[in-house]
């Protein structure tokens, strides 16, 4: 994966890229001023990039003791940081990459937006001095200047064999709870609002293969529509290709380990169930109501640009379910196409 088959795999694949710069730089770098320095190789990233790329991310889950700013030798530092990092620091040194960033951009005449790590939930009691004071200090110093914000979620307990029935139910439970606890947040440290992405999401159920199930592939379907109805802007699936690791793989794609028995590049289930509902679905969700009743029925509607619409219908029951569809203010057509 070089930077030119990055941009050839985008080109190849008709999609458009997220670029995540180097936060943890102006962190570790020993330099006279390493966020200076960091953020001049992200605008210099910028320059490269020449306008392929829209939406930029800074630094990738910045507040985990797994990534390297988050401890650095202070003896090492030449310019006072503090050897753990802060949502309050990280906000300062966001505001210094964003505005290099989009100097970058104006000297080469395009637009680009930049987003904000947030945490999705409140933190736990065991969780970090860090977590626990990080949205409040990134929107302190970043809210009023990020173009949007991100999370992660990857929606069921962690390293946990979670059933089916647990595994679907996390999407709607997981998306509603990430949107609410954000606005509540961001209206409390009295922020403004920003559009909200999702640039990683999965689910961590191990232990019975989940993660190449057709479970996985209802589930992604489940995501993706409680997204639009949770008014999120965008969402990036993790990942294209990892490890079998005995199934707990979130690639899309295989390797091609010879434990899998799968062909390099087979599609996994979720890939075939995003694809389906991305045919099916039109630009624009419209309200679809459910019996109060109902426990194990989602449904999805949208129309298109050209008149027709389309409907997504998840069973999250064990059992086949029988339902009836009522469009209304909808004129039907004499045909309808379908896929299960």
């Amino acid at each position: 994966m070089s930077t030119a088959n990055y941009y050839a795999m985008l080109q190849q694949t008709g999609n458009e890229g997220v670029i995540t710069v180097n936060y943890a730089y102006a962190r570790y770098g020993t330099g006279p001023d390493p966020v200076a320095a960091a953020a001049h190789l992200a605008a210099e990233w910028v320059r490269y990039d020449k306008g392929r790329t829209r939406y930029w991310e800074i630094g990738n889950e910045s507040n985990g003791t797994w990534q390297a700013g988050y401890r650095i030798d202070p003896a090492n530092n030449r310019d006072g940081q503090p050897a753990i990092v802060t949502g309050e620091l990280y906000g300062k040194h966001w505001r210094v990459f964003a505005d290099s960033m989009r100097k970058a951009a104006a000297e080469i005449g395009k637009s680009i937006f930049i987003g904000a790590q947030l945490l999705e939930h409140d933190p736990p009691t065991w969780a970090t001095a860090t977590d626990k004071t990080w949205n409040e200090g990134v929107l302190k110093e970043a809210g009023a200047s990020a173009d949007y914000f991100i999370i992660h979620s990857y929606y069921t307990p962690y390293n946990t064999n979670s059933n089916p029935p647990e595994v679907l139910a996390s999407a709607e439970a997981v998306t509603k709870a990430m949107m609410e606890h954000l606005k509540t947040t961001i209206q409390r440290q009295g922020a403004t609002m920003k559009p909200v992405a999702l640039t990683e999401w999965n689910i961590f159920a191990v232990g019975s293969q989940q993660m190449v199930s057709q479970v996985a592939g209802m589930h992604a379907v489940l995501v993706i529509g409680e997204l639009w109805k949770n008014g999120f802007g965008m969402a990036c699936r993790w990942d294209l290709a990892n490890a079998w690791e005995n199934g707990n793989d979130h690639g899309l794609f295989s390797q091609g380990e010879p434990a899998s028995g799968e062909e390099k590049w087979n599609a996994r289930p979720a890939f075939f169930y995003l694809y389906y509902m991305q045919q099916c679905l039109g630009d624009r969700l419209v309200e679809t109501k459910l019996p109060a009743s109902n426990h194990n029925i989602n449904a999805y509607a949208t129309t298109f640009s050209n008149g027709h619409a389309g409907l997504a219908v998840v069973n999250r029951a064990a059992s086949a379910q029988t339902v009836s569809v009522d469009m209304k203010y909808f004129r039907a057509g004499s045909a309808a196409t379908g896929t299960s």
